[in-house]
C-alpha cells in the first residue's frame, strides 16, 4: 500500500476501507489511481508436470491433509486506539463475474454456496500435505484463482509450495469439477520479500482442469511405464494358495514367494523346479553381479526371453525391481526390506528388490501374487467455464455487508470443534476494523463477526452476492481469525484491505495465459 514504507516484518495483514459503494451502475471495469505495484511472479509447475501432480492427489491424500498455519491465530482485544486504520488510495472500481452460475455445490439454510469457492491444497517444505481456502476469480482466459498469500508462498524458505492445486466445489475428498494445478503465483512484493501480511493475498493462474478417470487393472508392463512417466498406480498384494498361484503366473502375472526355508531349496536344473523371486534390499541386490533376469510362468527370462532350464542362473542371481507408489502414511509407517524415495513429483515410493531361488512344488511356503492399478486423467476444461468466476474490488468503504466462505477446521481455543473441514461453510456480517496485531504487523486488516475457524484463511469475502447467481465481488480474502474478547472462542476473521496495489497485482495476473495441456 502506497502509505507505508517499505519494511522487514513479519506474518499476517491486511487493511482497512473508505470510499463509494459499489452501486450497480457503476461500470463493469475501473482504472486503478495508483502506479503499478511490485508484482512478484513465481512458477509453480510446468505443464508437462501437471498431470502428474493432479494424479498424487488422490482422494485419500485430500482426506488425509491437515490446515496450514492452525497456529497463526491469536487473541486481540478491539479497542478504539487498537483498530487497524488504512484509507483507500484512489477511487474505487469494481470487475464484474465472470458468469451467472446455475450450479450448485449444495445449500446451507437459505444461502446457495457458490461453487467458485473450494480448497487449495499444497505440500509444505517438510513434505506434509496441507490446504487452505480460495476461490475463482475473473479473469481474461478463465484461469484464476484468490487465495492468502501464506496459502502458496512460503516466506521462509523464500519460495512457492510444492505441488499446488485448487478444487472447486470441494467435498468430502471428491472434486467434480476436476482438479486445477496452479502454473504461476503472483503476490506482492512487500509479501514475499518483507513479509509484510498487510499484503496476504495471492493469484494463482491455474492451467485447464484434471479428473481423474476410474482405476483400472492392468498388467505390470503397463503399470511400470505408467508409473515411470509420472502416472499414479497402485500395487496389491495378496497370499493365495499353489494353484492361485500358478494358474496366475502362468498368465504372465507377478508373484513371489516367501518364507522359503534351506528345506524347500533345490538346485536350477532340479527335475520340475519352480523359479520364484526371494525380496533382498537394496544393497545387496546391487552387490550381484551379472544379468538381471526376469520370472515368467515360473521361469526364467533374458530380455524378455524365456531360458531353457539347462540355462537357468544359479540361485541369488538379480530379478528386475518393481515400483509401489503409496501414501505418505503407508511411506511413514513401512518397515520392509523395499527402498522409500520421494520422486522428481513428490510422489512416495517404495523399490522391491528380489533375487532368484528355486524350490520344491511340494515346498511349505507362502505364496504371494500382485495385481496392478492405475488412474489416468483427462482434461476438464478452463476453470471459469466450469464454474464462473467471482468479481473484484478495490478501494471499497468500510460498513459493507459482506459473506465469506471457507473450509474452518480447527477446534477453538477452548477445545470446541465445530467442523469438520471437508464441506463448505459461510459468515454474514458488516465489515469493521480489525484489532492491530502488532506480533504479525497486521495493521490495515479490516474484519467480520464470524466464528470460523483456522482452515477458512485464503476464503473470498464477498460484497453484493446474490444468492441465486451465487456470485459477487471479491473484497478480500480471509487471512487471521481472532478472539477479539479473550473467551477462548474466535470471533473475527480479517483480510488485508484491497486498494489499488491489491487491483494492480489482480489485473497482472488476470491477464496471464498458462498454455496448453500437452497431450
Amino acid at each position: 500500500m502506497n502509505s507505508r514504507a517499505k519494511r522487514l516484518v513479519l506474518p499476517l495483514g491486511g487493511a482497512l476501507a473508505a470510499a463509494t459503494m459499489i452501486g450497480a451502475s457503476l461500470p463493469a471495469t475501473a482504472q486503478a489511481s495508483t502506479a503499478d505495484p511490485d508484482v512478484k511472479s513465481s512458477a509453480l509447475t510446468p505443464s508437462g508436470n501437471a498431470k502428474a501432480i493432479a494424479g498424487y492427489w488422490t482422494a485419500s491424500k485430500l482426506k488425509s491433509a491437515t490446515t496450514y498455519l492452525a497456529d497463526s491465530t491469536v487473541s486481540a482485544k478491539l479497542t478504539k486506539t487498537g483498530a487497524a486504520r488504512a484509507a483507500a488510495d484512489g477511487k474505487p472500481g469494481v470487475v464484474a463475474p465472470t458468469g451467472e452460475e446455475d450450479k450448485s455445490a449444495g445449500q446451507s439454510k437459505n444461502v446457495n454456496l457458490p461453487i467458485t469457492v473450494g480448497k487449495v491444497f499444497f505440500v509444505d517444505d517438510k513434505g506434509q500435505e496441507r490446504w487452505c481456502s480460495g476461490s475463482s476469480v475473473q479473469s481474461k482466459y478463465r484461469n484464476l484463482v484468490a487465495t492468502a498469500g501464506h496459502c502458496v508462498y512460503d516466506t521462509d524458505t523464500n519460495k512457492p509450495f510444492g505441488n499446488f492445486v485448487f478444487i472447486p466445489g470441494y467435498y468430502q475428498g471428491k472434486a467434480p469439477w476436476g482438479i486445477y494445478v496452479g502454473a504461476k503465483v503472483n503476490t506482492h512484493d512487500d509479501f514475499t520479500v518483507y513479509e509484510d501480511y498487510d499484503y496476504d493475498y495471492a493469484f494463482v493462474n491455474v492451467y485447464n482442469g484434471i479428473k481423474q478417470q476410474p482405476e483400472k487393472e492392468v498388467d505390470y508392463k503397463t503399470f511400470k511405464a505408467h508409473v515411470d512417466k509420472g502416472g499414479v498406480g497402485r500395487e496389491s498384494a495378496t497370499t493365495v494358495d499353489f494353484e492361485t498361484y500358478d494358474k496366475w503366473t502362468q498368465k504372465g502375472g507377478l508373484g513371489k514367494v516367501e518364507n522359503v526355508s534351506s528345506e524347500d531349496e533345490v538346485g536350477p536344473q532340479y527335475n520340475g523346479a519352480l523359479a520364484v523371486a526371494a525380496e533382498t534390499d537394496k544393497w545387496t541386490w546391487e552387490k550381484v553381479t551379472g544379468e538381471v533376469y526376469g520370472l515368467k510362468n515360473d521361469k526364467v527370462t533374458l530380455k524378455g526371453n524365456e531360458l531353457p532350464q539347462a540355462n537357468w542362473p544359479k540361485a541369488g542371481s538379480k530379478i528386475e525391481t518393481r515400483v509401489e507408489n503409496v501414501t505418505k502414511t503407508e511411506y511413514d509407517a513401512y518397515k520392509g526390506l523395499g527402498y522409500r524415495k520421494i520422486d522428481a513429483q513428490g510422489n512416495y515410493t517404495i523399490t522391491y528388490y528380489f533375487v532368484v531361488k528355486y524350490i520344491k512344488k511340494t515346498a511349505s511356503v507362502k505364496y504371494v501374487i500382485f495385481r496392478h492399478y492405475i488412474s489416468t486423467v483427462a482434461d476438464a476444461g478452463r476453470l471459469g467455464d466450469n464454474v464462473g468466476g467471482q468479481g473484484f474490488s478495490w478501494n471499497q468503504a468500510l460498513g459493507k455487508k459482506v459473506f465469506t466462505f471457507g473450509y474452518p477446521t480447527s477446534a477453538h481455543l477452548d477445545g470446541n470443534k465445530p467442523y469438520s473441514g471437508h464441506t463448505q461453510k459461510w459468515c454474514y456480517g458488516t465489515t469493521a476494523a480489525a484489532p492491530v496485531v502488532s506480533a504479525y504487523k497486521a495493521e490495515e486488516h479490516q474484519a467480520i463477526k464470524c466464528a470460523f475457524t483456522p482452515g477458512a484463511s485464503g476464503g473470498p469475502f464477498l460484497l453484493q452476492y446474490k444468492n441465486s447467481k451465487r456470485t459477487g465481488y471479491l473484497n478480500g480474502v480471509v487471512s487471521l481469525t481472532l478472539d477479539s474478547d479473550g473467551n477462548k472462542r474466535y470471533d473475527r476473521v480479517t483480510t488485508p484491505y484491497f486498494n489499488g496495489d491489491t487491483y494492480g497485482i489482480y489485473k497482472h495476473a488476470a491477464n496471464l495465459w498458462t498454455g496448453k495441456l500437452p497431450a
